[in-house]
């Protein structure tokens, strides 16, 4: 594994010798603020004033901030009367020269540079800090509890916002700052740098983005409830199921409605589980009090159709039977196909959490009884909208909570309840003139190039290539090797992957999602790395 991340005070001459190199590189070559010089080297007026916190790896100065107490500030040549605009203070300080390497900006650093600046701020006592933000970043230090005042500062191409932020102590800086205590995987200060093979949430379109951020319209228009139900035939077509409902929430919510609705079916059901999304479905079960039995098996392996079959035909009171189409956990497929003739042949209705399959390799809902999915995976869009796809008339029950009542979003042509336009429009933006054919044809390739370099290796795939989801690749690595190290260590080389899940970290797993558009080109910058972990047996890539 490659050095870890060391953060600190600036005290050695070649760690000053680079902070005035990324002073420049930042300063002069990126944001236009001060002249070139030869020697490429800034030093700042007040260089011997300030304290520099810093991160670095083998001698290698990657971050940097300065904070200063002393005034006159910066600030204070900028804005007259500047202490008039702040709330009561004792002891101010300045915070300046926020910097980092192009290639290793991500949050881990971010956040240790501040973590460090919050403990040293608590030691000298200060209970203010003032910052001049880059106007193209506002909204980044407001993140941290900021509050910008006056007029903004600078020169043309050099735009700051002057900014300050109470400091009573590092614990409530901490506070004030939910990055400070949770860290997002997919932050970053240039966030379309990085590589996202996250499985949520996804990269995404710049028309995508529009829509969003497009001002809402009301969800009882006569405009809206067209182009809503445009989304919904789109949805229905992509998935090949007669109707829809779009619900805002999560596929949870998604399920909690199919659970409800299987309450309603007399008898008996069968929740299949080979992973941590079945045992989810189990836990919906539970939850609604239905009549089921269960079959689970190991992590990873995959239902033996034959003996299903066997099982139901032994059981002739189950009605109902629901299983995962792509477990996540593991990246395993069930086979539809399979499940379609066994309930067909049996009078049982089947129902498919299609989360992660929809959008990402072809789903035909046609003979499923419901079906889940959302807009954030394969649909490549915002998490925020959940469906259930359903083949049958459905009426209300008054027996159901309404938010989870699917008849009454059918009784009310689908928008019962408020609905976010933006999320809406969003996702039909992103389903829009999609050539799904090659998009499932791609989503193959890549898996499939993906799976053979990593097998190449010596990695541990968990599902076998007969039966392995093209969109999620789910490793098992060596006890040698933490997950969360080498979940760390790919951010910080701005390749992003799923690790931080309870059950992926118990089990020292890691995974590789393809939801967005990804490319060989995306992917070689994680196998080059990948490559570099000597695991034994492998062969070179």
């Amino acid at each position: 594994m490659k050095p870890k991340l060391e953060f600190k005070i600036a005290t050695e001459d070649w760690e000053f010798k680079q902070i005035n190199e990324l002073n420049y590189k930042t300063f002069v070559e990126e944001i236009p603020q001060h002249e070139c010089n030869e020697g490429r080297l800034l030093l700042d007026k007040f260089h011997s004033e300030n304290t520099y916190i810093i991160c670095i790896r083998e001698r290698k100065l990657l971050g940097m901030m300065a904070v200063r107490d002393k005034r006159p500030f910066s600030l204070d040549n900028k804005i007259k009367e500047l202490d008039s605009y702040l709330p009561d203070h004792n002891f101010a300080c300045e915070f300046r020269l926020l910097s980092i390497e192009h290639d290793f900006r991500n949050l881990r650093i971010i956040q240790g540079l501040l973590i460090v600046l919050a403990k040293f701020a608590d030691e000298k006592g200060y209970d203010i800090a003032l910052i001049s933000a880059n106007v193209n970043r506002l909204r980044f230090y407001e993140q941290f509890g900021f509050k910008a005042f006056g007029n903004e500062v600078g020169t043309q191409g050099a735009r700051y916002q002057p900014m300050y932020l109470t400091l009573k102590s590092s614990l409530e800086f901490r506070k004030k700052s939910k990055i400070m205590s949770r860290v997002p995987n997919n932050f970053s200060i240039e966030n379309e740098n990085l590589i996202n093979l996250l499985p949520g949430p996804v990269t995404l379109k710049p028309e995508v983005k529009k829509a969003m951020m497009d001002a809402p319209v009301s969800h009882r228009s006569e405009e809206f409830r067209k182009d809503f139900n445009i989304v919904k035939d789109q949805l229905c077509e992509l998935a090949n199921s007669k109707s829809v409902e779009i619900l805002m929430g999560s596929g949870s919510l998604a399920n909690d409605v199919v659970a409800a609705q299987l309450g309603q079916i007399k008898g008996k059901g069968l929740i299949l589980s080979n992973g941590e999304f079945g045992e989810r479905l189990i836990d919906h079960g539970q939850r609604m009090g239905l009549n089921y039995e269960e079959i689970t098996i190991a992590w990873g392996d995959v239902f033996d159709y034959q003996e299903l079959k066997s099982f139901l035909s032994n059981h002739l009171d189950i009605n109902w039977l629901w299983a995962v189409h792509c477990e996540t956990s593991t990246g395993v497929i069930n086979d539809i196909e399979s499940l379609e003739q066994i309930c067909s042949s049996l009078n049982v209705r089947l129902c498919l959490d299609c989360v992660s399959s929809l959008g990402t390799q072809p789903v035909d809902l046609r003979n499923v009884y419901l079906g889940s999915g959302v807009s954030g995976k394969g649909l490549s869009s915002y998490p925020g909208l959940a469906f259930v796809f359903y083949n049958h008339g459905i009426s209300p029950n008054p027996a159901i909570p309404r938010y989870l009542d699917l008849g009454f979003y059918a009784e009310q042509n689908g928008i019962p309840f408020t609905m976010s336009s933006n999320l809406v429009y969003a996702l039909g933006q992103s389903l829009y003139s999609v050539d799904w054919k090659t998009r499932y044809s791609q989503l193959d390739l890549i898996s499939l190039f993906t799976r053979d370099r990593i097998n190449q290796l010596g990695f541990n795939i968990i599902a076998s290539d007969k039966n392995s989801a093209p969109a999620v690749i789910t490793i098992s690595l060596p006890q040698w090797i933490n997950s969360c190290d080498l979940g760390r260590d790919l951010q910080d080389e701005g390749i992003l992957i799923h690790w931080t899940s309870k059950y992926l970290v118990e089990r020292n797993w890691i995974q590789i999602a393809f939801m967005s558009t990804q490319s060989k080109k995306d992917i070689l910058p994680l196998l080059n790395f990948l490559s570099k972990i000597k695991v034994p047996h492998s062969k070179a890539l």
